[in-house]
């Protein structure tokens, strides 16, 4: 395949339709019974929490994305801040959290063909609405489609999702003004404003599809490097997709709670069931017509959601590649339309495979969540990294109190993957210990890159990672969210605090000396040509 570049044709409209088309998938659909489920009528305090924590993590990526324009930029700060071994171990957790996105959206929308005009794909009487094996086949041709649209360019992927997102971005919109006008205020006092306690909020924000939905803000950094103008359109839509999708989110949970009837709710909200919700209770309401738009946009949403994603974790099997630390192969670039086919391809595959062991979208959010939030616990580290290891790198957004904002992004997003609980964090957290293994077995049989970084210092940049992911296994395991309750509530998660921001001053002293952000590095980020591993 003839070599070529990443081209720059996306601009801040399309940044922004990007994060937020990415942000209002499924989980506008989906979420608001869920968080209701654990929350109650205090469900929309789930979303703001979850707001100000994502957006925590945003002003970080804002400026990293505007300093360091990168394709697939989440995986490769790290690279520059703490050497190839972390990188590495940032990459296999960013391929788990990217490619199983594209997976959720597809089954989120044959869930709601299913619920309306085809019934045959999805399993009858069946709580976690499993598909049958026509409703796998259905999944699988959706996400071919969105390969095969990704697959001509990057122009034609942009300019295709602007005008879904815009489309799609309506829908919501008239469900919360319609929702409005039937709306219960007595149902925020049904079974007590807040039934499940602070817990139950905490791991709304979890395990509901809550900070699945508004991670969606990382597009734009993932695409940074086909981006025009990257230094002053990241950052900005980065801020606007998460401000505008919060809000958005927001009203929705209030109206779903408003308009539940109360019939619904005799037995509490911990067991309200709704398999389309908003739909389902546009048709309570006798809202037919609106019911059917709503069913029409739920293939919409999740459709444009899918088509981001499958583009985006082509970006980082392709940043992961650059890296050095990832097959050189998937680091190429398809000439003629600028598109990283070979990494594409395998995006493809794996979104498939991703809808074999979780075949059901709630059981898919909680493990994209938590292992999207690993990915991100390095970058307030590596922001206040390069403030002392490449002071002279250009900041066209500069974020300010750095030094307070950076650790408390930390710690957020640490409480984030704990109340993920330990069912999920189990099997996360071990896998993360065991790449960090693999990886000293490749470097002794000299495969991974020691050119700009030796092999004891990547050790020592690296160890605070493994020893944090060590202490938070145990932590969820004797915690109250999922394991042994032996460490009682609330000092669990004072623990965790306090574990996270040892490992985030551990990992900002652990940086490299000098940033591996060479002059030629830089170059090649701008002008996207593909160089050997």
């Amino acid at each position: 395949m003839e070599q070529g570049k990443l081209k720059r044709q996306l601009g801040l409209l399309d940044l922004t339709l990007l994060g937020l088309g990415a942000i209002i998938g499924s989980g506008w659909l989906f979420g608001a019974v869920y968080a209701a489920n654990d929350a109650g009528p205090a469900s929309w305090i789930s979303w703001v929490i979850g707001a100000i924590a994502v957006g925590l993590i945003g002003l970080v990526y804002a400026e990293l994305g505007g300093a360091l324009p990168r394709a697939g930029g989440i995986i490769r700060y790290p690279d520059y801040s703490h050497g190839p071994m972390v990188g590495y171990m940032m990459g296999f957790a960013a391929l788990i959290a990217y490619s199983s996105v594209a997976g959720v959206e597809a089954e989120g929308m044959r869930q709601y063909l299913g619920a309306q005009w085809i019934p045959s794909l999805t399993q009858p009487n069946n709580a976690l609405n499993l598909p049958t094996l026509s409703g796998w086949i259905v999944q699988f041709i959706l996400l071919l489609l969105f390969f095969l649209l990704n697959y001509w360019s990057v122009n034609v992927f942009g300019k295709f999702n602007t005008w879904l997102t815009v489309l799609k971005f309506v829908v919501p919109t008239l469900a919360i003004i319609i929702f409005f006008t039937d709306f219960h205020a007595s149902n925020f006092t049904v079974a007590g404003f807040n039934p499940g306690g602070f817990t139950g909020i905490e791991q709304a924000v979890a395990t509901s599809g809550i900070i699945f939905s508004y991670l969606g803000f990382r597009q734009a950094v993932d695409f940074a490097g086909e981006a025009k103008n990257p230094q002053r359109t990241v950052p900005l839509a980065i801020l606007l997709a998460i401000a505008i999708g919060a809000v958005v989110y927001i009203l929705l949970q209030i109206v779903f709670i408003g308009a539940v009837p109360a019939s619904a709710l005799t037995h509490g909200w911990a067991k309200l069931t709704y398999s389309a919700p908003f739909a389902d209770l546009a048709g309570v309401m006798g809202l037919a017509w609106f019911a059917q738009i709503l069913f029409a946009d739920a293939v919409i949403s999740p459709s444009g959601t899918c088509n981001i994603y499958l583009s985006s974790t082509s970006r980082v099997i392709f940043a992961w590649a650059r890296n050095g630390t990832f097959f050189k192969a998937l680091g190429k670039i398809h000439k003629p339309t600028g598109v990283p086919r070979p990494a594409l391809w395998l995006a493809f595959i794996l979104a498939v495979l991703w809808t074999l062991p979780f075949p059901s979208w709630q059981g898919l959010v909680a493990v994209v969540s938590s292992a999207t939030v690993m990915t991100y616990i390095i970058g307030p580290v590596s922001l206040s990294a390069f403030r002392q290891s490449a002071t002279s790198m250009p900041r066209p957004f500069r974020l300010g109190g750095a030094s307070v904002l950076a650790p408390l992004a930390f710690v957020i997003a640490s409480l984030v993957i704990y109340w993920s609980g330990w069912s999920v964090d189990e099997d996360l957290l071990i896998a993360q210990v065991s790449v960090f293994v693999i990886y000293l077995i490749l470097a002794a049989f000299k495969v991974m890159p020691t050119n700009q970084v030796g092999f004891g210092q990547q050790f020592k940049s690296a160890i605070w990672l493994v020893a944090y992911y060590i202490a938070m296994f145990f932590l969820s395991m004797y915690g109250t969210f999922g394991g042994t309750s032996k460490i009682p509530m609330w000092w669990d998660q004072i623990i965790v605090i306090v574990v996270s921001l040892i490992a985030y001053y551990w990992g900002v002293a652990a940086r490299l000396e000098k940033a591996t952000i060479t002059d030629e590095e830089t170059e090649e980020a701008i002008d996207g040509d593909v160089h050997s591993l």
